[in-house]
């Protein structure tokens, strides 16, 4: 198979020729119709996540058609269209047994844990309880935004935040994560502030649907504060960063709801907790989500509700998509930058 590949954190991302993946006990092999170039890829190739071994195949979010299954595996045949979460539940520990793969303690993730989805074959261990069904309208670029990006902040607004028609929503951070946010919030009748240091990727997110936007800053919190007439009911930090967790926090009205979704690589943020206490305020976070709570996500977007597709930019090809790869972290916000394997 063709695949991104490196061989050293922060060394040059290459498009290599390289054994195809066997289906192991109870997975299956995916053919991939589209893979996101994540930032978070980009957090893998500098070095951040120590669960990744070199050499690797980056990609995480992909969606494609089922090549090939190992034995054990009931739900799933060659040929059906599929995605996954980034994370990937054993199966049988209590928490994948409750429906919570999320959290599982032998978790697997793809681009992570084992080489990934930036690759023409990508493999998906315990595959009865991680694939789902694409519904059949849904192009396959879209489809492989829900498997991070999308259904990330999905359950971060539903599940965690738990944000209700009419209440405000701040999200920080308009890339990816924040845009779904975004999005998601304001078809579900939520009011949503977006904050962000770039003037493209707010006018991106007041496209999206949101009815304020606030540059980033020091003064960000109290702006936020003016623009919902008190402070937000709920708080997202898709940034992941000590000053957009504390600004979350501080953004919040008494008794808010602040998720973090960001993953913070290095600094640890400094939360007022004297505010926490007294305002009793909540700091969750958020991981992911299971392949079991999907349906009702898919059923938004099958009604035209959520509409995924949206949020992508370009389609790239294995070399395009190497070189954009290593400058994840500076790209523009133009949408979701895809990877075809055909293209």
């Amino acid at each position: 198979m063709k695949a991104l590949f490196y061989e050293r954190f922060g060394g040059p991302v290459t498009v290599a020729d390289l054994p195809d993946p066997e289906a192991p006990e109870g997975g299956a092999v995916v053919r991939v119709e589209a893979s996101g170039l994540c930032r978070s890829d980009w957090h893998a190739w500098v070095g951040h996540d120590d669960t990744v071994r070199l050499p690797h195949v980056p990609g995480h979010e992909f969606a494609g058609v089922v090549a090939a299954v190992g034995d054990g595996v009931t739900r799933w045949r060659v040929g059906d269209r599929v995605t996954a979460p980034f994370v990937n539940g054993c199966g049988r520990c209590e928490w994948c047994l409750a429906g919570a793969a999320q959290v599982c303690p032998q978790q697997t993730q793809p681009g992570f844990t084992h080489w990934g989805s930036h690759a023409e074959l990508v493999t998906v261990r315990a595959a009865d309880t991680n694939l789902v069904r694409i519904p059949g309208a849904l192009d396959a670029a879209a489809a492989a935004s829900l498997g991070c990006r999308f259904a990330t902040a999905y359950r971060a607004v539903t599940a965690r935040a738990r944000i209700q028609p009419g209440e405000w929503l701040a999200v920080y951070g308009a890339g990816g994560v924040g845009l779904s946010a975004v999005m998601i919030a304001s078809a579900l009748g939520a009011r949503v502030v977006a904050v962000d240091r770039s003037p493209a990727a707010l006018d991106l997110a007041a496209r999206l649907g949101a009815q304020e936007t606030v540059l980033a800053g020091a003064d960000a919190p109290d702006a936020v504060v003016a623009a919902t007439g008190g402070g937000a009911h709920a708080t997202v930090d898709a940034v992941g960063s000590a000053d957009t967790a504390r600004a979350g926090v501080l953004s919040l009205r008494r008794q808010g709801r602040h998720v973090q979704v960001g993953l913070l690589a290095t600094a640890v943020p400094d939360l007022p907790l004297d505010r926490v206490i007294g305002w009793e305020l909540e700091v969750l976070g958020s991981h992911g989500m299971a392949a079991a709570d999907y349906p009702a996500m898919l059923q938004l977007v099958a009604s035209g509700r959520l509409r995924p597709q949206d949020l992508v930019g370009g389609a790239a090809g294995f070399a395009e998509a190497a070189r954009l790869l290593e400058t994840a972290d500076s790209a523009p916000p133009t949408g979701i930058a895809v990877l075809r394997p055909g293209a």
